[in-house]
């Protein structure tokens, strides 16, 4: 015997919807289980060392208003929490992402 759920849903829509849920829960899990890390201000050698690049490097994401920085009495300064923000969403999304977002707009 088979168990039957009438819902106004069709089956695309449910299945958009449980994959949606899915990918929530495990992006929260995936925030919730990393480390907080404290925000600390940076100066730019500290900032060159975080990103793995050079100093002037650092000068050049600046003068292009590319990086999150802070400047005070001609200091420059980096919110640690920033630049690992600013690292994160240069993300590239990976082929399965990809095509589940491309399933999804088609169901939608």
């Amino acid at each position: 015997m088979q168990d039957f759920i009438l819902s106004p849903l069709t089956l695309n829509e449910l299945e958009t919807l449980i994959f949606n849920q899915v990918r929530k829960a495990l992006k929260e899990s995936l925030l919730a289980s990393n480390d907080p890390v404290k925000d600390e201000l940076l100066t730019i050698e500290s900032a060159a060392d975080l990103l793995s690049v050079t100093v002037p490097t650092v000068y050049g994401y600046v003068h292009q208003r590319a990086i999150p920085c802070m400047k005070r009495r001609g200091r420059l300064y980096f919110s640690k929490v920033e630049l690992l923000a600013w690292i994160r969403s240069g993300r590239r999304s990976t082929t399965d992402e990809i095509k589940a977002n491309a399933l999804a707009s088609l169901v939608r």
